[in-house]
């Protein structure tokens, strides 16, 4: 026989545990996000002139291809529709927060500098630094993107995923994953303070598996089992997508695509 007061500790622990893994995520991304926006030198990270510059990296041999997007703090936009393996527009007004594009060994990032010291957020709190990046649709690649503090917009439907890793620390966030997947896929949301609506195939399989803190789960479409949310073509289909969502504080929004 269960142990009613045995149940209700250990629940009260896991709460808690909850909670404390939420504050040290939330405390990272402060720390990414100062240090990030930091320098030893004030006269190195003040608002300056507005710049906007393009760069893009040709397709080469390199398939499949592993791509990783670091993002302390800004705006970010990821979609498909790229003629080379990737077609990027950068706009920011701190000269600190250049971006920096690199393709070596099949590996493309796309991240900030190095930037060291301190600063607060405060001191420019009127910076810019927006990051919209166009992918190739018909490169296998496994996605990576981690994003401190800010808005993100990413429209991954098209594209030829082999794994996705999405984290996000504060801020609002769009993924759109419908259509029709050639693949299953293995995708990763671990989020922090953030309001995010992840937009699920309806014709494809989809299981996604929660561990949620203090957030809110919105899923008027899928059938919830415990933890689990599915949708009506799960185990129907002969592709699935397999998501494992991480939630801290915050909004998680599923919303399955309607048929034709």
């Amino acid at each position: 026989m269960s142990n009613p007061f045995f149940e209700i500790h250990l629940f009260e622990q896991k709460k808690e545990n909850s909670i404390m893994n939420t504050r040290h995520l939330l405390i990272n991304v402060v720390l990414l996000v100062a240090l990030l926006l930091a320098s030893c030198s004030s006269d190195d990270v003040r608002v300056g002139e507005l710049r906007t510059e393009s760069q893009s990296v040709e397709l080469g041999d390199a398939k499949p291809v592993r791509v990783k997007v670091v993002l302390g703090a800004g705006d970010l936009a990821v979609a498909g529709g790229a003629k080379k393996l990737l077609e990027a527009d950068f706009t920011y007004n701190v000269a600190k927060l250049k971006p920096e594009v690199e393709f070596t060994d099949g590996t493309l990032v796309v991240q900030h500098p190095d930037v060291r010291g301190y600063r607060t957020l405060q001191d420019i709190r009127d910076f810019r630094n927006e990051w919209d990046l166009r992918l190739n649709n018909d490169v296998p690649m496994n996605l990576s993107l981690e994003m401190g503090a800010g808005t993100s917009d990413l429209q991954l439907a098209g594209l030829s995923l082999t794994g996705l890793d999405v984290k996000l620390g504060a801020g609002k966030s769009t993924v759109d994953l419908t259509g029709n997947w050639a693949r299953d896929l293995d995708v990763t949301f671990d989020t922090g303070a953030a309001n995010i609506t992840v937009r699920l195939p309806g014709d494809v399989g989809v299981r996604v598996e929660v561990e949620a803190g203090l957030s809110t789960i919105n899923a008027p479409s899928l059938t919830k089992d415990g933890n689990v949310y599915t949708n009506a073509a799960y185990g129907v289909s002969d592709v699935t997508l397999q998501i494992n969502l991480k939630a801290g504080i915050g909004q998680m929004n599923l919303q399955v695509e309607e048929g034709p």
